[in-house]
């Protein structure tokens, strides 16, 4: 079952900004399509990587998450990993 979440990252504004969290996300496995939205200041993934790979992978890119919805979120939270 593939998961569609969206995370909200404010401080994505530039093609730049786009190629490099494209370039960190295409480094997962489980991620079947990216979108990176500029104007919404948004990058959706669908998948099963997990939320928190993706978070890291944004991170890793140089970009903070503030929150993320979709199915079985945390909301930007992400908790223990067990």
């Amino acid at each position: 079952m593939l998961i569609t979440r969206t995370y909200h990252v404010p401080d994505i504004s530039c093609d730049h900004c786009r190629t490099s969290i494209e370039a960190e996300l295409d480094k997962l496995e489980g991620v079947g399509s990216r979108q990176v939205d500029l104007t919404d200041k948004t990058v959706t993934v669908e998948g099963m990587a997990s939320e928190e790979a993706v978070t890291k992978a944004i991170s890793d890119a140089g970009y903070e998450v503030e929150r993320v919805e979709g199915a079985g979120s945390t909301g930007g939270h992400p908790g223990p990993i067990l």
